[in-house]
C-alpha cells in the first residue's frame, strides 16, 4: 500500500494578475494546491493566517505590504514557507528578502522548470526549521523538569530529611499515583503542598 503524500497548499500574492494566473497554472498542472490568491501584501498574510498554507510565493513590489514585509511576519509567525519572487536581483534585495525569512527566492520571468526546485528547497528548508524549533522547545522543557526536580529532590532532602534515593523514589511514586509527570510532582512539592507522609 503506497501513500500518496498530501498536495501542497500555496498561497499565491502577486499584483499582476496575468503573472497570478500563470502561477497557479503552472502550480496546479505541477500537482500543488494554489488555495488563495491576492495583488497585496496585506491581504497575503491574512491568507496565510487563516488558510495555513504549506507555501506562499509573495512578489516583492505589492501595494498594502510589499513582499519583503509580508515575508517578514509570515516567518515570524512561522505561518508557510517563503518563495519570493521579484522583477529584480539586486544583490541588496536578495539579502533583504532572506533576512526577512525567505526560503527561496526567483528572478522573473522565471522559467517552469526553475519555479518546482526553488518550491522545493523553500518548503524542506521550513519543514527543517520548524522540526529543529520543535526539538529545542523540547529540549528546554526536559531541562526545566530536570531543574524542577533537582530542587524539589533539594526540598525533600533538606527539609524532611530525605535521602536522595528516597527523595527520588518518592517523586516517582506520587507521579504514578496521580498518574502526572515528574515535573508537576516537583512543582507541589516545591511549593509545600506535597510531603513525604503528608
Amino acid at each position: 500500500m503506497t501513500s500518496e503524500r498530501p498536495r501542497p497548499r500555496v498561497v499565491i500574492a502577486e499584483d499582476e494578475a496575468i503573472i497570478r494566473l500563470d502561477l497557479r497554472e503552472i502550480l496546479e498542472a505541477q500537482g500543488y494546491e494554489v488555495v488563495g490568491e491576492a495583488g497585496r501584501g496585506d491581504v497575503a498574510v491574512d491568507l496565510a493566517r487563516e488558510l495555513r498554507p504549506d507555501l506562499v510565493v509573495l512578489d516583492v513590489k505589492m501595494p498594502g505590504l510589499d513582499g519583503i514585509s509580508a515575508a517578514r511576519i509570515v516567518s515570524a509567525e512561522r505561518l508557510a514557507a517563503v518563495l519570493v519572487l521579484t522583477a529584480f536581483s539586486q544583490r541588496e534585495l536578495v539579502d533583504e528578502a532572506r533576512d526577512a525569512g525567505a526560503l527561496a527566492y526567483l528572478v522573473k520571468p522565471f522559467q517552469e522548470k526553475d519555479l518546482v526546485p526553488a518550491i522545493e528547497v523553500a518548503l524542506a528548508r521550513h519543514a527543517e526549521l520548524v522540526a529543529l524549533e520543535l526539538s529545542v522547545s523540547d529540549l528546554e522543557e526536559r531541562l526545566e523538569a530536570r531543574k524542577l526536580t533537582d530542587r524539589a529532590k533539594g526540598v525533600l532532602i533538606d527539609d524532611h530529611g530525605c535521602s536522595e534515593a528516597e527523595a527520588w523514589r518518592f517523586l516517582q511514586t506520587a507521579a504514578m499515583n496521580g498518574r502526572t509527570g515528574i515535573a508537576d510532582v516537583a512543582r507541589t512539592v516545591i511549593a509545600g503542598d506535597l510531603t513525604p507522609g503528608g
